[in-house]
Parts: C-alpha cells; structure tokens; sequence
C-alpha cells in the first residue's frame, strides 16, 4: 500500500514455492520501485526480519562479513537484500514497525490481501 498527497494505490502479487521473509522484502523493493522521484518515505511493516537487519545493525554486519551471517552460513536473499539497499540510497527513509494482528487497519487490510495473493498458489 502506498500513499502519496491523499492518494492510495495497493500492488500484490505472489510467488509459486517462496517464504514468508522473501515476500515481506519484495513487499518493500516492489513498494519503492513505484516511487518515481527521490521522497522521503515511512515504510510501515510487521516484519520483525526487515525491520531488525535496520533497527539491529544486521544488515550492515552481513556487508562487513561477506554477506554471513552470525552462524557463519551465507545470507538468506541476498539478491533481495542488495536491490533493496540501492533502493534505499534513493530516498530518505523513516521504517515503523507495526504490531501484526493487532487490529492496525492498515496492516489487517495489506494482510488480508497477501493471504488472497497466497492462496493462488495452495
């Protein structure tokens, strides 16, 4: 869902044989490649994985140890991690963390709608 100057546009899709984390960054990336000038941006999510490589420094521990992480093994979607970072470096972002399930009108409407996108491919 994003909003910009009273205007609202939601965008989902899905992906055939994925996870829940690799659906919450494409979230993010597919959310921020629709901006189409540098702004500044709240990214709201319930996603303590997208929020805690930010707010916890993992995201830059992984860069500093060759994109391993803290059990030494190679970080998990790598790819997303790097297209969300250059994203990023185009827009001042502010990130919010939203209690999931916890009767957040926005966060209930977006989830709703990632369930339906989900069940497409039960």
């Amino acid at each position: 869902m994003l909003r910009y100057n009273g205007h609202e546009k939601i965008v989902s899709a899905g992906e055939e044989n994925t996870t829940n984390n690799r659906m919450e960054l494409t979230a993010v990336i597919k959310g921020l490649e629709l901006i189409k000038e540098p702004c500044q941006v709240t990214i709201s999510t319930d996603s303590q994985y997208v929020i805690n490589a930010f707010s916890k420094g993992w995201l830059a521990s992984w860069k500093k140890n060759g994109w391993k992480n803290a059990q030494k093994k190679p970080v998990k979607n790598k790819e997303l991690w790097l297209a969300l970072m250059e994203l990023l470096e185009q827009h001042e972002v502010k990130w919010e963390w939203v209690r999931g399930h916890s009767g957040h009108p926005d966060n209930e409407r977006v989830d709703q709608i990632a369930r339906q996108e989900a069940e497409k491919f039960v």
